[in-house]
């Protein structure tokens, strides 16, 4: 099980984890999410035909972006400087949603787990709010940690 919640100190308070004392090392985070849409909808989109344009280019910079700001957005969030930040968006297997996955790389002091996962949820949101219009009822699920690599508690990878 997970050891003592690190944003509490020994009062009980909240406050932002010392990770200056920490070695940089390498980092990376994987994560993923998943906008479900019509069939007709998604057809739109591949074929570039969407109402607002390339959707998934202002996806893809919305989500990078995201990544660059969580600090600013989840109350103790360490400022992070990214090394990288990949996006991908494709079509599910079953044709009912797009996929979305970021990954995002820094050398620090502390992972890049929050800002893999502020990348898909605005890149998600960006996606909805774009296509809106056209398919009201899209859902977004499946927001996920895939994997992340470097810093002390090792590497770990989802199993499903």
């Amino acid at each position: 099980m997970a050891e003592a919640l690190t944003h509490l100190n020994a009062a009980g308070e909240v406050h932002m984890v010392e990770v200056g004392d920490r070695p940089a090392t390498r980092r990376e985070a994987r994560a993923e999410g998943l906008i479900q849409l019509c069939p007709e909808v998604l057809a739109l989109v591949m074929e570039g035909r969407a109402p607002k344009g390339d959707v998934l280019a202002v996806a893809r910079v919305a989500a990078i972006q995201a990544a660059k700001r969580t600090w600013e957005l989840i109350p103790l969030c360490h400022p992070i400087a990214l090394s990288g930040v990949d996006v991908v968006i494709s079509p599910s297997a079953d044709g009912a949603a797009l996929r979305l996955e970021v990954s995002a790389r820094t050398t620090g002091s502390t992972g890049v787990e929050m800002e893999a996962l502020t990348a898909v949820q605005v890149g998600l949101l960006t996606l909805y709010d774009m296509l809106k219009s056209v398919d009201p009822a899209m859902t977004i699920t499946g927001v996920r940690l895939l994997s992340k690599s470097g810093g002390r508690h090792g590497d770990w990878q989802r199993d499903d």
